[in-house]
């Protein structure tokens, strides 16, 4: 049973080019030990079983009750700098045992004072999705001590670890913003998935000036902006198989443009391809953020939807700028204008192979998935 979900999981994770796994947390602050119910997905519990080196277990059970030690091992929680020993009280099966199910873990661990928890994690963070790129587990954490919430659900990631604080008299601990914590979020989403890189990449290595870059980073950003908050309103929803495919074609489609009609990466169809392309890459940005907002209401949406998207843009900007700018600066430095020409041509015509290439390795990955 586990090895056929195991080989299924397999042809369709290469798919995703964005290899995070979420789900939620809750701590729950007790007088003599902290409750952790962890909701993990499936689909986190066959990546572990399929790439951590272990032997998969035969049987799915199996695979559910092994994952729980492994939470356990990658899951720290430190009182006042001191490593709490936790264990698995419960587990949870999930009855939807494809990639989308979750099944719950209840962790458990004594407390006998002190003034200032800190948790951190690393799921999945020791495996490679791709060399560069490995997968990682988000959870949104709320945080309560006897059913009273302290605070806003928080990002927990393997980049920051979370403070609580235990005492009325501990300080406050350090807690980013809603904001701050979606904008953060937001600009490792598109550090992290080369799709969306690959594709400004292709756009950017095609254009000669300033006011023509803001042009079409601008018609791909206001796209993006209007499928991504379409998404998170439940107004608009693509099945992955649909929007993964679409986004590995749009990689392939622009750079082969650059290469082949290069007359036509400017004025108004190259904005209207950077516009029509970016619908799809705001579903797909939307992918990695509906369960993070899981809960989220009224004002709260509308902070995490604006600092991912300000993070979504800043991670754009860590790509485009030095691109732009290197080709500019050497194209200042010849001073003859066949020189310049010439340069500029074959940086666009070879780096655009190159894309067209990583391209068509997503699209044949997204349309087997």
């Amino acid at each position: 049973m586990i090895t056929r979900l195991l080989a299924l999981f397999l042809l369709t994770a290469a798919a995703c080019a964005h290899p995070v796994a979420q789900g939620t947390m809750e701590f729950e602050i007790h007088p003599d030990h902290l409750a952790i119910r962890a909701r993990v997905s499936n689909e986190q519990v066959f990546v572990e079983s399929a790439f951590s080196g272990a032997k998969a277990p035969d049987r799915l059970e199996d695979a559910w009750r092994q994952h729980g030690d492994y939470v356990l091992a990658k899951v720290e929680i430190l009182a006042d700098g001191q490593a709490l020993r936790g264990s698995v009280e419960k587990v949870t099966p999930s009855s939807d045992t494809s990639a989308k199910g979750f099944v719950t873990y209840d962790l458990r661990y004594p407390l006998t004072g002190g003034a200032e928890l800190i948790a951190r994690q690393s799921l999945l963070n020791e495996i490679d999705f791709a060399p560069g790129n490995r997968w990682e587990a988000t959870f949104l954490v709320r945080v309560s001590r006897d059913g009273a919430a302290l605070g806003e659900p928080q990002l927990f990631t393997h980049r920051e670890p979370l403070h609580i604080a235990l005492t009325a008299a501990a300080p406050p601990a350090p807690h980013r913003s809603i904001f701050g914590e979606y904008l953060h979020h937001g600009v490792y989403h598109i550090l992290e998935g080369w799709d969306h890189l690959l594709f400004m990449a292709a756009l950017v290595v095609a254009t000669r000036r300033f006011r023509e870059l803001i042009a079409v980073v601008t018609a791909f950003t206001l796209a993006h902006t209007i499928t991504l908050t379409l998404s998170v309103l439940d107004v608009v929803r693509l099945s992955p198989r649909i929007v993964e495919p679409v986004i590995a074609f749009s990689i392939v489609a622009v750079a082969l443009q650059n290469v082949v009609r290069p007359s036509a990466t400017h004025g108004p169809l190259r904005l209207l391809v950077a516009f029509g392309f970016g619908l799809f890459h705001g579903l797909g940005f939307a992918g990695g953020l509906l369960d993070a907002m899981q809960g989220f209401t009224g004002v709260s949406i509308g902070t995490a939807l604006a600092g991912f998207s300000l993070g979504v843009e800043i991670g754009h900007q860590v790509v485009v700028l030095p691109i732009f700018c290197l080709i500019a600066v050497v194209c200042a430095l010849l001073k003859q204008p066949e020189a310049r020409e010439r340069f500029a041509a074959g940086a666009m015509r070879y780096a655009s192979i190159v894309i067209a290439a990583a391209g068509a390795f997503y699209l044949v990955a997204a349309l087997r998935g």
